[in-house]
């Protein structure tokens, strides 16, 4: 595991779209393994900016998405379709034919994860996977619990998470309370993985997750055992560890 050490957000959201940058420039039809939340929209800024000046083309790129909540269709303001179309997609020539997430409409939970499942085996698999890190160790909606979850799956998102997702809906009631996220397993598979962390609230957490125990109660830990994981953090996430 190879941690790199930024002195602020913007610093960690350089380094990071320079990596993703140069993985698009080394294999222009790569397949990126893309991550939501907070944390990555500077590094989708940052790489909009370096296709906006001329120096990536995404048009060859295909993109895999982590997780969909359930029951959100794709032009509710809230899933993660409508984000990632926000921030990067529809800024950038990528082929939307060749963006991929979880069916959130799809009732039928089997359904949608195997398909799913069938989307990302038949894609290559990753090439890239962008990661962020929960406060409780989750990566994806790979919540805490008792055993490392294979592939993709419907979880029941825990009340942590659920508050901290509820600044972003109306109320309480609106936050989902499930969503379907690509497995641990799959995330494994994954030929690089790069971890984006920013914040002293995520001092504790990053301490526990890559310098800890390996267990199924921080998800995250299980990235210790891949062979190729960067993850860049700003001083405030890292201030916790020598």
């Amino acid at each position: 595991m190879k941690i790199i050490r930024t002195k602020d957000y913007d610093d960690m959201s350089r380094k990071a779209a320079n990596i993703i940058a140069a993985q698009v420039i080394m294999k222009p039809d790569c397949v990126l393994g893309l991550a939501t939340g907070s944390t990555p929209i500077g590094t989708y800024a940052r790489l909009v900016k370096q296709y906006q000046e001329g120096d990536l083309d995404f048009s060859q790129v295909t993109s895999v998405n982590l997780d969909e909540y359930k029951g959100l269709t794709k032009d509710n303001d809230q899933s993660y379709y409508y984000f990632m179309n926000d921030h990067l997609f529809s800024k950038v020539n990528i082929d939307t034919k060749h963006t991929f997430l979880p069916d959130g409409t799809e009732p039928d939970s089997e359904k949608a994860c195997r398909e799913y499942d069938q989307i990302i085996a038949g894609v290559g698999g990753v090439d890239l996977q962008l990661l962020g890190l929960g406060h409780n160790g989750h990566i994806g909606f790979n919540e805490p619990g008792t055993a490392f979850v294979a592939r993709t799956n419907c979880v029941d998102l825990t009340e942590s998470t659920i508050q901290a997702n509820k600044r972003f809906f109306a109320s309480i009631e609106d936050v989902p309370r499930q969503a379907y996220t690509m497995g641990i397993g799959t995330i494994m598979l994954a030929k690089k993985v790069l971890v984006v962390v920013s914040g002293a609230d995520k001092a504790a957490i990053v301490k526990k997750a890559f310098f800890g125990a390996i267990t199924p109660e921080v998800p995250a830990s299980v990235l210790q055992l891949h062979r190729d994981v960067t993850v860049v953090a700003d001083e405030a996430a890292l201030s916790e560890v020598e």
